[in-house]
């Protein structure tokens, strides 16, 4: 088939931040735009909307306001709709339920007519047309099992990370070994022993879950994490600052190594648990030991479990105390895997994988403007979404630079500024602050 309508951008997936440059995409008309998600419906993070929990960025962090507050599709704009206003006034609180924040993306991507879902990609390659090169995008719809192509000039690969699971456990994946990620859809009963792997905020509101709902029953709970402790994600004021366009701006002119070595020290920057829920889990242990009571509860860190085996109608869970050595065992009935996630290399991307630059570990090699280094001589550029924590920092999966790193990308593709990109946003200099000239050395 000879390549037809060629678009500006086609957007591979649809979570948050693909979403998020379709919604500041809608009203630039010079750039045409078509999204695919393999779904059939948005829904973020399903198996983890438990009740009560909360995003961990303030509200303005929705998919358009940090870039333009006027936009139709701001999270404030969902609420007028909904009329939620005086509620969410009265509400006083900035960081929303999660179930929220997915209803309010459920409510944007029904408004955009750029979004496709239950449509698979399956290839992307590079063809000619009208003497340059552009990216031939291979769709299948999932009902009809019918595939399409669609051409454009530029991708956007929004498909995010994937859950990761250490190797000693993939044998083990089912009904009663599986990721926080499948929480919500695996039904765990409060009569169960059930053992948390994890010391992140995943882990965390899984651990709070099951103790609420342990709490009357003859179920036990355990929760183990390798970290030394269960710690807070830093979320003090300045601290926040390293979620900042400033601080990209710094990090990504670092040499490599520098950059992998930062992020090793890093973690509690995006990998602890809120100061919220960590109360929340202390005044429950609290109340339920009034009186003398012991609930079969235990909490352990500094312990990595490294193999699984069923025996007798039971998980037996083997590993090693990182720091005095201990051998450590434990049985459960439900294993619940906090284990993160990891970036994820597309199988569509397969056919052009030898074209792809990549790093001595194995990773994109990006630009600071998101796009993936090649040996193509594309029209377009094939830009990445939430792929660059290596070579960005610790805000690439951060939903509050969500809609900078969108204004970026469109700004490339555009080749002006349809969103212009604010500077100087933090107090704190993180290079070297230019020191003013000494009256003595002036001439």
């Amino acid at each position: 088939m000879k390549p037809s309508y060629v678009y500006d951008v086609i957007g591979v997936g649809l979570g948050p931040f693909n979403l998020g440059m379709a919604a500041l995409l809608d009203p630039v008309e010079d750039v045409s735009a078509l999204f695919f998600e393999k779904e059939d419906e948005f829904n973020w993070h399903p198996g983890m909307l438990i009740e009560g929990t909360t995003l961990q960025v303030p509200f303005f962090a929705d998919l358009v306001s940090m870039v333009d507050v006027r936009s139709e599709y701001s999270f404030l704009h969902y609420l007028q709709e909904h009329q939620r206003l005086y509620h969410f006034y009265f509400l006083e609180k900035f960081h929303i339920p999660r179930k929220e924040y997915n209803a309010y993306c459920r409510w944007v991507s029904s408004r955009l007519s750029s979004c496709r879902f239950g449509y698979t990609v399956t290839r992307v390659n590079v063809v000619e047309k009208d003497s340059r090169s552009i990216y031939e995008v291979g769709v299948i719809h999932g009902q009809t099992g019918v595939e399409d192509v669609y051409y454009a000039e530029n991708v956007v690969l929004g498909i995010g990370t994937q859950p990761y699971i250490p190797a000693a456990f993939q044998e083990s994946l089912g009904d009663t070994v599986f990721h926080t990620s499948e929480y919500l859809e695996k039904n765990v009963r409060p009569d169960q022993s059930v053992a948390v792997l994890g010391s992140g905020q995943s882990s965390a509101e899984v651990f709070l879950d099951l103790a609420r709902s342990h709490q009357d029953s003859e179920g036990s709970l355990q929760w183990y994490t390798r970290s030394n402790g269960f710690f807070p994600m830093e979320y003090s004021k300045l601290g926040l600052e390293y979620f900042s366009p400033d601080y990209i701006d710094f990090f990504y002119e670092l040499p490599q190594e520098e950059k992998d070595a930062l992020l090793k020290d890093q973690g509690l920057l995006y990998k602890g648990i809120s100061a919220e829920t960590i109360a929340d889990i202390y005044d429950h242990l609290y109340e339920q030991t009034i009186g003398g009571a012991s609930p079969d509860i235990h909490l352990q860190a500094m312990t990595e479990l490294t193999s699984i085996q069923w025996e007798h109608g039971r998980w037996l869970l083997n590993g090693v105390h990182r720091v005095n050595g201990d051998t450590i065992e434990a049985e459960a009935d439900v294993v619940v895997l906090g284990t993160g996630y990891q970036p994820a290399v597309p199988a569509f991307l397969q056919t052009i994988q030898d074209k792809i630059l990549w790093d001595e570990q194995g990773r994109f090699q990006i630009e600071k403007t998101y796009e993936l280094k090649t040996d193509m001589k594309t029209a377009g550029d094939l830009f990445v979404q939430n792929g660059e924590l290596h070579s960005h920092g610790v805000g690439a999966p951060d939903l509050g630079l969500g809609a900078h790193r969108n204004a970026v990308i469109i700004n490339k593709m555009a080749g002006r500024d349809v969103y212009p990109v604010q500077v100087d946003n933090v107090f704190q200099t993180f290079g070297t602050a230019r020191q003013p000239e000494h009256s003595s050395m002036k001439k």
